[in-house]
């Protein structure tokens, strides 16, 4: 952080504007996935899930450690294939058009992820009128239970998957088809578990229901798409997903018994992304409201919407700054609590809710931590039509702008 902290305040000083910017450390985000990817048992392959943040300069960074990319558009598929011809690519995602299947054939996506009946028909009809046999995973919405997370995908009712009850049904079908292949299913059941025990417990899980597919319907099918769902501890960053435990018990896990596939996919997102971002922005006012203290600054949800969806108060630090170019004091906060807003006009643009802070003055600089992953690309940039942040990319190399 060291490098992001000396080019915000170089760069601060020089600006005639306020500091407004998204900070991307590619050194850090290469060795974290690097590490990642390389510890895994050797029938497990990691993937990028390119939701989290798809810009080019995050793609071209994962691409020499991530086995492949997981998009949920035809619009990712072209992000991916600007970066690379022949990478894998894994497109999951409900409601594809007709457009998108067409495209994913074009752009030799690896494997489809089937979310229905209907939507496995469609892409028979397609791959057929190209001449071509499509290769397929089943996606399934999973009774449960499962490990509580941010977010639940499966094992209740949501737009996500095939409902278990109708998997028998499906795999006939798939079986049946001239068009597609069926190569194995999709589980991708939760969001942002924190706890490795339990998910090690959840791939245990698939495992087993992959396994009596297999052998009720005697299939030959390569791949158990684990989604991702490995998660980032907002409210506390010191205790992060123990990712040394997980590849243990995973480890533990493949080589108790014989795997009804040959490979298990991981399609990880925020897990890989998050550390390495901030989103830093100075402080244009510190005002008080019936009794409450609010640090009013250049920027807003409107382009880091993370704590507003997921209604936290994201993590940060201040970074005190010397400039200031004002005949009068700075107005300044001591030793109490304080929220963090933007300067959209509405109550809901708030990103920290009564934090302590021991110091803060007009001029300074926030930085919210953790920032890698659904800032930027979830956010809703052209509310009120305020300027966009720079996006800088920090290496050993140089700064990339």
């Amino acid at each position: 952080m060291s490098r992001v902290i000396e080019y915000i305040k170089r760069t601060q000083q020089s600006s005639a504007k306020p500091f407004c910017a998204y900070l991307y450390d590619l050194d850090h985000l290469r060795s974290h996935v690097a590490s990642r990817a390389e510890s895994l048992p050797a029938a497990c392959q990691l993937f990028y899930a390119i939701k989290a943040n798809s810009e080019p300069q995050i793609l071209r960074a994962l691409l020499p450690y991530v086995r492949g990319f997981e998009v949920a558009s035809l619009g990712e598929v072209d992000k991916v294939r600007a970066v690379s011809a022949d990478v894998p690519i894994l497109f999951g995602g409900p409601g594809k058009t007709n457009e998108e299947i067409e495209g994913a054939i074009r752009q030799r996506v690896s494997l489809i992820h089937v979310e229905s009946l209907n939507e496995l028909r469609r892409v028979d009809v397609l791959a057929r009128k190209h001449g071509v046999t499509v290769p397929i995973l089943l996606r399934v919405n999973l009774r449960g239970p499962f490990p509580s997370a941010t977010l639940a995908m499966a094992g209740r009712p949501t737009q996500f998957g095939i409902d278990e009850s109708l998997v028998p049904e499906a795999i006939r079908l798939a079986l049946a088809l001239e068009g597609v292949k069926l190569q194995g299913f999709h589980f991708h059941s939760l969001s942002n578990n924190l706890d490795a025990g339990k998910h090690v417990e959840l791939v245990a899980y698939y495992l087993q229901i992959v396994a009596k597919w297999q052998a009720l319907f005697d299939l030959d099918i390569s791949y158990l798409n684990a989604g991702g769902g490995i998660g980032v501890n907002y409210a506390d960053l010191q205790q992060q997903f123990d990712w040394p435990a997980f590849v243990q018990g995973l480890s533990a896990l493949l080589d108790s018994a014989a795997l009804p596939v040959r490979h298990v996919l991981f399609e990880c997102g925020r897990y890989l992304t998050a550390a390495s971002g901030y989103y830093v922005a100075e402080v244009l006012d510190i005002k008080q409201n019936h009794g409450k203290t609010y640090a009013i600054i250049r920027g807003g949800t409107h382009q880091f919407r993370l704590p507003s969806s997921w209604q936290h108060s994201h993590p940060f630090t201040v970074i005190p700054t010397e400039k200031w170019e004002y005949p009068y004091e700075r107005t300044r906060h001591e030793n109490g609590p304080l929220t963090v807003v933007g300067q959209l006009c509405t109550p809901k643009d708030v990103l920290a809710s009564d934090v302590f802070v021991p110091s803060l003055r007009v001029g300074d600089i926030i930085c919210f931590q953790y920032a890698g992953a659904y800032g930027w690309a979830i956010s809703h940039h052209d509310f009120l039509s305020h300027p966009h942040p720079d996006h800088i990319y920090v290496e050993q190399a140089g700064i990339l702008a």
